[in-house]
């Protein structure tokens, strides 16, 4: 066991795409970086390619869509920053899952539809079950990667293709989401827009995160988008055709295009910058990408907003994974 730096994150889905590249921005700065990937040979290989030295990563695994799985990470993660005499300062919940040909929803173990189920439920257990750890590191940060297509106060947002990001009045998690339910606001599954639907819970999320805990533990919480990231891994199940013209159409028609390293270097600002303190914040670089663009606070819909639905999603979600404690997430 190697001996941590003084700054360590855990990034979850760290093996590829923006995960991977957020991991190598923060190593470079000093960072040691939990990747937490459910292929850990894929993982090794990512990061020997990457150049991200082996005493500034520890491999754990986790797959989010099984909540043991998510559970076993913690305590996973939690003995690796004990054992290295550190603290927790960071918690990055990025991975996802996109799959837009899906014909039938796909589920895990417990009966929920994949993409909610990995991308947002997998990541509120893990934030919750982390939150007294962050809440020991001197400034610590929990940061979530969220989506110009669940934010319907931007143009990629209002794109009607399957359709834009809606929970609607949470029908779906209230029915139990299980089938034949599989979509959060109950209405007939549609594979692009539960990606969308995932997103927009998480930014949900990190809003009610900081709403119930910054003041009292400090945590800065904030979801970013770094630019659209056209030639991720993300897009690996999307048609052929797609994945050749979004990365061009993004390139030259709309300049919103982001590398893969470009985008890591802005989630790792976000992370270990002083310039991103503020927490409850959405940060944004813009959809047309200029050299140099700086990041601001970009306002996000009613959608996400909504104190009330927000109140709501979070007691449904604890219910969902197992957190039914009324006092869950409050720290220690």
């Amino acid at each position: 066991m190697t001996d941590l730096p003084k700054k360590t994150a855990l990034v979850t889905g760290a093996s590829s795409g923006v995960g991977l590249w957020s991991a190598k921005a923060l190593a470079d700065r000093g960072w040691h970086v939990i990747m937490a990937c459910r292929d850990l040979a894929k993982a090794e290989s990512a990061a020997r390619e990457a150049g991200i030295a082996p005493a500034n990563r520890t491999l754990l695994h986790v797959d989010l869509a099984d909540f043991a799985s998510v559970r076993a990470l913690a305590e996973a993660a939690r003995e690796t920053v004990r054992a290295g005499g550190g603290a927790l300062d960071a918690l990055v919940l990025n991975a996802a899952v996109y799959l837009p040909r899906a014909e039938a929803p796909q589920r895990n173990a417990d009966g929920y539809e994949i993409s909610v189920a990995t991308n947002y439920l997998g990541h509120f257990l893990l934030a919750n079950l982390l939150l007294p750890d962050l809440e020991a590191a001197p400034a610590p940060r929990l940061v979530t990667l969220g989506t110009v297509t669940a934010n319907s106060e931007e143009f990629g947002g209002k794109i009607p293709i399957p359709a834009p990001a809606d929970l609607g009045d949470l029908e779906g998690l209230e029915a139990g989401f299980r089938d034949p339910v599989a979509m959060i606001d109950g209405k007939p599954f549609k594979p692009g827009k539960a990606y969308k639907d995932s997103k927009l819970a998480l930014m949900i999320m990190s809003r009610e995160l900081h709403a119930r805990f910054h003041d009292k533990t400090g945590i800065i919480f904030a979801t970013l988008y770094p630019g659209c990231v056209a030639d991720t891994p993300l897009f690996r199940h999307a048609p052929k055709a797609f994945q050749t013209i979004f990365p061009w159409f993004q390139k030259n028609i709309t300049k919103g295009y982001v590398s893969q390293p470009l985008s890591g270097e802005r989630v790792a600002q976000v992370v270990a910058d002083p310039d991103f303190t503020r927490s409850g914040v959405h940060w944004s670089w813009g959809n047309r990408q200029k050299p140099g663009a700086q990041a601001f606070a970009q306002p996000l819909s009613s959608k996400a907003e909504n104190a009330h639905r927000a109140a709501r999603l979070w007691d449904l979600s604890a219910k969902l994974v197992g957190l039914e404690d009324a006092r869950i997430g409050e720290p220690a």
